[in-house]
């Protein structure tokens, strides 16, 4: 069941480098790892979890960009996921893409179409990206199940030279079958071990 419940909540940190500017709101720490700190929030007509990820890791903006925008390599740091491509570029800075995310027998995988925003100030510092998931962009695959919610931002800042301080905010509902409580009951391990992952991409 643990195992199981652990695909579930990454299903949604997989399928989510999109996102909205979510208000303030209480967070309770559930989580803290190293240097990967987790919290979650009560989400806003739905009865599952809104997940924030706190962390400062070495690296650089333009490093993590490139990461960021390397759309077919993310199954190579984000749990779980099985596919992911660019669908349409808009500009240097947006662009659509689909993911597929690999959920255990005998659930079905999930997919999404993710609409993503960069915002880089290299005066500041800072890195904003904002995405959006968009469910009805593609006719529904037939043996998977779209995810009819998602969203999520990233605010990354540089506290010193070769830092990164990022704050990553996500929601999602996972669509289909899949009970709240069961989703709610563990949301730390799938985020720590893509940011696990992330670090040791920067480091390289």
């Amino acid at each position: 069941m643990k195992r199981f419940s652990l695909n579930i909540i990454f299903l949604l940190f997989g399928l989510l480098l999109s996102g909205f500017a979510f208000p303030q709101r209480d967070w309770m720490l559930v989580s803290n790892e190293n240097w990967i700190q987790i919290y979650k929030s009560d989400m806003s007509g739905s009865n599952y979890k809104r997940i924030k990820v706190e962390c400062t890791i070495d690296g650089t903006l333009d490093k993590l960009v490139k990461i960021l925008n390397d759309v077919n390599n993310h199954r190579t740091w984000i749990y779980n996921t099985k596919q992911s491509y660019i669908l349409k570029r808009v500009s240097s800075n947006e662009y659509y893409y689909y993911t597929e995310t690999t959920l255990p027998w005998p659930m079905q995988n999930r997919d999404a179409v993710v609409h993503i925003k960069f915002q880089k100030d290299a005066a500041n510092q800072t890195l904003n990206i904002e995405a959006e998931g968009m469910p009805d962009y593609l006719p529904e695959v037939g043996g998977k199940v779209r995810v009819p919610k998602s969203a999520n931002t990233w605010q990354v800042t540089v506290p010193a030279l070769n830092k990164l301080n990022i704050v990553y905010v996500f929601e999602a509902e996972p669509g289909g079958h899949i009970p709240p409580w069961l989703v709610n009951t563990f949301v730390n391990k799938g985020p720590y071990e893509s940011f696990r992952k992330l670090a040791e991409l920067l480091r390289k």
